[in-house]
């Protein structure tokens, strides 16, 4: 079979084909010969002049106008501003104490995308954090860039942490809040939170004072954070001021474990202390229970963060008696010795009745608060317009916010005048349908150990005497203490407020604890008021005891007992001598207390 002319075709075809090619005519192509309209032509020479345009006008704004915003995003990948944060002010006692104050505390934190750890290495490191290992890989999960490990650990801990040599953790300083004396002055100081801002009590009354102002560090960093050199100038922290309070530690300590013992020993639910020094105001102490140790607020509960002896408002029941039969005599309606018909034991007001616990038939102005009788105190009021009774009460705080620098601090309830009835005036004289804190009870009872001057009250340390707003005439508060010496004396309601060595005087309290619209049958609240010494009084201890239940519910006896001990022990660091001999108040303490109208 022979190829070759079939070959030689297919040479030939190509040589022609290239000839044709040759051979034609472009210029005479239909395409080219169709004339361009002109304004195709511009139209392109615009839309370049114009792009053109937009890209100067782009490079313009990028590097004469808009200079700053670009110089700022460039800046923020390398540039930090660090803060430094100022140290917070110290808590302190009126004897220099330390009851709060900040210790370094570095927090740790990662980058997890830059972590490499060994399993051995990540044990070791959520071992220290106090975690497990898969809480930290959880927590390590949650974002690529930042994350916090740990905020606030020791710093023993933060050292073993930097030991490991773990790439992508690194630690930061903070300062973590210390509370030396734990428990017993909680609810007076408070606590902060995470971020060191306070919460509760003096740490949140003076945040301001006490957080100073951060300073600021702008730095430069490269990528794996470590600093390379400052940039500008770095402003320098200001630490926050130390604040001095009234507060005496040990009395606080001493008030807290007695008002505790008082609570256990009756079955009672909370209780409450308040000291104050008669001749500046000052709180001595302020102690709750139950309470909490700041420090450590896992399994916290409303009950123990309540500050009750401010929070908490109560019908402050025969407490109130003193100041209606003060009032009656400042307006010479009686006098001590005025002989009181009290006579059969009862009376009836608009169809109510009011009674006495015992009946006593007559008596003077002085027994009547001596036996805490309802009869006494109800007839002294009704001869008074109701309008003279609320500017006394309002005169002496009830109804009004004290006026202290303290988160929660209430007013109480004092109704306008205008709408008592009859039988709302006769029970407000001995203490229901009005409520009062166990502070506020405090603070008007200086009223009697001032003269008859109400001063105002200061958690801040304010060593100088202070004038107060005069309610009664000194003869009048003079009158009246002697009436409060009888009460904790025999034949009174609290003999068991004696204190030895020192002379007192005060009134006791007892009252059905308000239930729905009613009053409970079998729940009270005692408390007990008093001044020591009575001649020259230097404190008012007020004392309040929450349900107790083991038996006794009477206030001569469950916070009369309390009062003696805290009166005796502040009297004593005071350094105030004696006025009394210790013989006849012992005889007086073992007296039979009186069963108080209630």
């Amino acid at each position: 079979m022979k190829f070759w002319p079939a070959r030689r075709s297919s040479r030939g075809d190509r040589a022609r084909q290239a000839h044709a090619v040759r051979t034609v005519m472009y210029a005479s192509s239909p395409l080219l010969a169709s004339k361009t309209p002109p304004w195709r032509s511009k139209f392109l020479v615009a839309c370049i002049g114009l792009g053109f345009c937009v890209m100067v006008g782009r490079a313009l704004y990028i590097q004469v106008i808009g200079t700053d915003f670009y110089q700022r995003q460039g800046e923020s990948r390398y540039a930090r501003t660090l803060e430094l944060p100022a140290n917070r002010g110290r808590i302190i006692d009126r004897n220099g104490l330390i009851l709060a104050s900040s210790v370094p505390a570095p927090s740790i934190w990662a980058i997890p995308k830059d972590l490499e750890a060994t399993p051995a290495q990540r044990r070791q490191l959520a071992k220290l954090l106090g975690m497990s290992v898969a809480d930290l890989d959880k927590r390590l999960k949650d974002n690529p860039n930042f994350v916090w490990l740990k905020r606030q650990v020791d710093e023993e801990v933060g050292e073993k942490v930097k030991a490991l040599g773990l790439k992508g953790v690194h630690q930061v300083k903070e300062y973590k809040r210390k509370y030396p004396e734990g428990e017993a002055v909680a609810h007076v100081v408070g606590f902060t939170n995470v971020e060191d801002r306070g919460q509760e009590g003096i740490e949140l009354a003076f945040q301001e004072e006490l957080a100073g102002r951060n300073g600021t560090r702008r730095v430069i960093k490269d990528r794996l954070g470590r600093i390379v050199e400052d940039i500008g100038e770095s402003v320098s922290p200001v630490d926050g001021q130390d604040i001095e309070l009234s507060i005496d530690s040990k009395v606080q300590f001493f008030a807290y474990q007695r008002i505790r013992d008082a609570v256990a020993e009756h079955k009672a639910k909370a209780g409450s202390v308040v000291v104050l020094d008669v001749q500046t105001g000052e709180v001595l102490a302020l102690a709750n229970y139950p309470s909490y140790t700041p420090g450590d607020r896992r399994n916290l509960t409303g009950a123990q963060l309540r500050n009750r002896a401010l929070t908490d408002t109560f019908e402050p029941g025969s407490t109130m008696k003193p100041f209606i039969a003060a009032l009656a005599l400042e307006t010479g309606r009686v006098r001590p010795h005025t002989v009181i018909d009290t006579s059969p034991g009862w009376m009836v007001v608009t169809g109510a009745t009011i009674r006495d616990s015992h009946r006593y038939d007559a008596l003077t102005v002085e027994q009547v608060i001596q036996k805490s009788s309802n009869i006494g105190v109800v007839k002294m009021a009704m001869q008074m317009p109701a309008r003279e009774m609320w500017e006394m009460f309002t005169e002496i705080g009830i109804g009004q916010r004290p006026q202290l620098r303290f988160p929660g601090v209430v007013t109480g309830r004092l109704r306008p005048y205008k709408t008592w009835r009859p039988i709302e005036q006769a029970t407000m004289s001995y203490g229901y349908g009005l409520s009062a804190s166990l502070f506020q009870l405090a603070q008007a009872y200086t009223v009697f150990a001032r003269d008859g001057e109400l001063i105002p009250a200061s958690l801040v340390k304010n060593p100088e005497p202070v004038s107060g707003i005069r309610v009664f005439s000194p003869q009048t508060a003079r009158a009246v203490r002697k009436m409060l010496q009888m009460a904790a004396g025999p034949g009174g309601t609290a003999p068991k407020a004696q204190t030895l060595g020192y002379s007192v005087g005060g009134k006791t309290g007892t009252a059905r604890k308000q239930e729905g619209k009613g009053y409970a049958d079998r729940k009270y609240r005692s408390w007990f008021v008093g001044i020591a010494p009575i001649e020259q009084p230097r404190i008012v201890v007020a004392v309040m005891v929450d349900e107790p239940s083991n038996g006794k519910f009477y206030g001569g006896d469950v916070a009369a007992p309390v009062f003696s001990e805290v009166v005796q022990q502040t009297l004593r660091m005071m350094g105030v001598p004696p006025d009394m001999d210790v013989q006849p108040q012992i005889v007086a303490r073992q007296a039979e207390a009186v069963e108080e109208s209630f």
